[in-house]
């Protein structure tokens, strides 16, 4: 199986080329065109269990698995947020932990789940009480809001990161929730509340742009009701 991310920035796609009876599973209403030779069904990766965890962390509780049945054949696809898309190759050495709408696609071979963060991390992390965990081996496309950057660490390097701008993660690493700032004060009136300590070493993966920021700048264009 090949690919190609095109458009990359704000408006990227993903288009992948399969053989005969190769397939690849997508987040539910990914799928922006295929060849006439591809199956496409819906399926729950994992079982019903699976599902219902992935349904918790706001998920889609369907996974799109499409199939090339008759030849050579090409699908589109492509996130629901405006941004990037970034290939990531899995050995199963490693579990890759990923934010709430990251995971846009996956080679045979990736499982995703969903993985119960501790009490502090999902109530301060900004990611919610559950995340998306991807294992196995294979290749898997994430997305995010705005572009990826890649943040690489050191053994014993930090890095501060703000909750609303990671897209994803090894699980090998650790990070823990803390202040923005020295006092309660400064970290609320810096606009910067909570903050995730990453240490390496690893890379992290951001996104330019934070959701909930821009959810906020939407609304503020908003008419209230009177």
């Amino acid at each position: 199986m090949k690919y190609d991310v095109l458009y990359e920035g704000a408006f990227a796609m993903l288009k992948v080329h399969l053989n005969p009876g190769e397939s690849v599973k997508a987040e539910m209403g990914a799928m922006v065109a295929m060849s006439p030779g591809v199956e496409l069904r819906g399926t729950v990766d994992g079982g019903l269990m699976r599902g219902l965890g992935r349904m918790l962390s706001g998920e889609k509780f369907f996974f799109q698995e499409l199939t090339a049945t008759r030849g050579q054949s090409e699908v589109l696809l492509s996130p629901g947020a405006i941004g990037d898309i970034q290939a990531i190759e899995l050995d199963g050495s490693y579990k890759l932990y990923v934010q709430k709408d990251g995971f846009l696609a996956g080679t045979h071979g990736i499982q995703v789940n969903t993985k119960m963060q501790n009490l502090a991390r999902g109530l301060f992390s900004g990611e919610g009480f559950f995340i998306i965990e991807i294992s196995g081996s294979g290749t898997v496309f994430l997305s995010s809001f705005g572009a990826i950057h890649a943040i690489n660490l050191g053994p014993g390097e930090e890095m501060i990161i703000d909750n609303g701008h990671l897209v994803a993660w090894p699980g090998y690493m650790d990070y823990k929730v803390e202040k923005a700032a020295s006092g309660w004060l400064n970290s609320l009136t810096s606009g910067e509340a909570l903050v995730c300590r990453f240490r390496g070493e690893g890379v992290v993966l951001v996104q330019s742009r934070n959701p909930g920021s821009f959810g906020t700048w939407i609304k503020s264009f908003v008419p209230s009701r009177p």
